[in-house]
């Protein structure tokens, strides 16, 4: 038996019982909670690398907000028992030695979810800090409590112009919505900058209807497109291991090379609502199959796919594409030689710096050139006939070969000591830029100063990853051993800089036999003296990488691997990123 009048339409509203029409009308709690009285947890993640299922956690900072007020901070250092890459400590500055005492994910993760209980989870880019969480609750066998999610990226694309903002980075969104605080890859630190963020944005949405915690989830919820769920067949059936992949279009043809240490999950991912990358959703109009080269690990599944790449020049790769168009820093052939920028590789065993981009190749010529009185201009000498001088002869900053005022045999002895500064000890350039930068800071030129700061450390690098190629082309064979997560070995056999075999051992099996089987099939590399070609150098510095990992053991050098005691490698970091250690401000040093 129905009831009429106001006492029905209350039940309607308050129970989502049926209308006149037939269809149910929603509850006032289907509805959402008020923004204002929603708690979100805003989260931030430091890791020790990009893919969930292969590296860990090393920091967890996470920011409780209600109302627009804080209301709770959790911010702790995970030991992710694994060494950290060295190019993640020069991003976030956290070290082996600061996470070495730190509890691990299995300690710190109930304690972190019993902060986020209950609340609206929000990230920058929050499948990147989610998708880590989750593989730690499955790594841990704690279950993953499934909570709603804001990522503050897809929000942004929602709700703010290019004219705006020039891209959706933290730091750019952080300045743009006048955080106080500066996003600088620490996890407590950019989760309160992401708190500014959100709550810019959420006044933003309130001009779009969204006011409610339901509807700010919906609105910032990401759909895969038509073109994504048709395509997303090419993914069915492959292999959860390490490899490179490969889309291709009708006509066979390499459209993009990826890699992964799981195939399977990285391929699906493309055709997922994550994707929003409109170069590689093109891609995927034109792409008909999926071609995977499986490979023994993660060092053998990179090398494969930088040489993948350079030699197919996919249309949608970006990176390693044109190694040919990386630069070289050499001497001219002439009589009065200078230093020149090549795409040419030198010959072996000539004194060069790369192969770098041009950029950094005209830096540390400028490095030089200052410590130095060699030539700059472009002009040919000759020693039978005088050429104009320029005003560098005039400041004493050029010995003037173009007057004739020095011979060919003295100034020889000014190229060799450009020789010297890119082969031997920088110890002389950096002591005579470093003259040079005292001289401008007394004179209070702080933007000159700042340039040959930035000069002096292009030089410094590049010599130091130079050095660092040649000495392991110059080694010939090296065996080495990294460990294997679950168990066992990743070997790599190394010729003159190139992988020449890969392969993995079974847990708890001596590694020795399966060493000796992998040297007799490796791949024969003819003896080289020098690096090859920017391809090779590309190649070698990758093996550098995993070479310098702490779990990697070396199991056999042919020849002596070393790097000069005087070389560059020494003047590693001694370069700060800093505005500038000869800078005055406001009385400062």
């Amino acid at each position: 038996m129905y009831r009429s009048g106001a006492a029905e339409s209350d039940s309607a509203l308050t129970d989502g019982a049926f209308n006149e029409s037939g269809f149910t009308q929603p509850t006032l709690d289907s509805l959402g909670t008020p923004l204002s009285e929603v708690t979100f947890c805003v989260v931030d993640l430091e890791t020790t690398g990009l893919a969930a299922d292969a590296c860990g956690i090393t920091e967890i900072g996470a920011v409780k907000v209600r109302g627009g007020e804080v209301i709770g901070e959790f911010g702790t250092l995970v030991n992710p028992g694994e060494s950290i890459d060295p190019r993640v400590t020069r991003l976030t500055g956290i070290t082996d030695e600061m996470v070495a005492d730190a509890p691990g994910i299995e300690a710190v993760l109930p304690a972190f979810l019993e902060f986020a209980r209950g609340a609206t989870l929000v990230a920058h880019n929050a499948g990147f800090d989610i998708g880590f969480l989750r593989h730690a609750c499955e790594l841990t066998d704690t279950r993953w409590p499934r909570p709603p999610v804001v990522d503050t990226v897809v929000l942004a694309r929602r709700l703010t112009e290019k004219s705006e903002v020039p891209n959706r980075r933290l730091g750019t969104l952080a300045r743009f919505f006048g955080s106080p605080v500066t996003p600088n890859h620490r996890a407590l630190d950019d989760a309160r900058a992401t708190v500014t963020v959100l709550h810019g944005l959420i006044e933003r949405a309130s001009g779009h209807g969204v006011v409610t915690d339901a509807e700010l989830v919906e609105f910032c919820r990401a759909i895969p497109s038509e073109l994504q769920r048709r395509k997303k067949h090419l993914a069915d059936g492959l292999p959860h291991a390490p490899g490179v992949y490969i889309f291709r279009d009708a006509d066979d043809r390499a459209l993009y090379i990826g890699v992964s240490v799981d195939v399977a999950a990285r391929v699906r991912s493309y055709f997922s609502a994550a994707e929003q990358r409109r170069r590689l959703r093109d891609m995927l109009a034109s792409a008909e199959r999926v071609e995977v080269v499986e490979c023994a690990h993660r060092l053998e599944a990179g090398v494969a796919e930088l040489r993948l790449i350079s030699g197919g020049k996919p249309p949608y790769n970006r990176a390693a594409k044109f190694p040919e168009h990386r630069s070289w820093v050499r001497l001219t052939d002439e009589p009065y030689p200078r230093l020149q920028i090549s795409r040419n590789p030198p010959g072996p065993g000539t004194p060069r710096l790369g192969p770098t981009s041009g950029t950094q190749a005209q830096a540390a010529i400028g490095a030089i050139e200052t410590a130095l009185p060699i030539r700059s201009c472009r002009t040919r000498l000759s020693p039978k006939r005088m050429s104009p001088s320029c005003v560098l002869g005039e400041i004493g900053r050029c010995v003037e070969p173009c007057r004739h005022t020095v011979s060919v045999e003295e100034y020889a002895t000014v190229a060799e000591r450009a020789a010297r500064a890119m082969d031997g000890d920088p110890a002389p350039i950096a002591a005579a830029v470093t003259e040079r930068l005292t001289e401008l800071s007394e004179a209070e030129r702080f933007e000159s100063a700042a340039e040959r700061r930035d000069e002096l450390g292009a030089y410094l690098q590049l010599a130091a990853a130079t050095h660092r190629t040649r000495s392991l082309v110059a080694a010939g064979e090296i065996v080495a051993a990294g460990r294997a997560k679950g168990g066992g070995w990743e070997i790599a056999v190394i010729r003159h800089g190139l992988l020449a075999g890969a392969a993995r051992t079974p847990p708890r099996a001596d590694p020795m036999p399966h060493i000796a089987k992998l040297r007799e099939i490796s791949r024969i590399v003819e003896p080289l003296g020098d690096v090859a070609d920017a391809a090779h150098a590309a190649e070698t510095r990758l093996l550098l990488e995993w070479l310098a990992r702490p779990d990697v053991r070396l199991v056999m050098v042919e020849h002596p691997w070393a790097s000069r005691i005087d070389g560059a490698e020494r003047w590693d970091g001694a370069i700060p990123h800093d505005p500038s250690p000869w800078r005055r401000s406001n009385g400062e040093r």
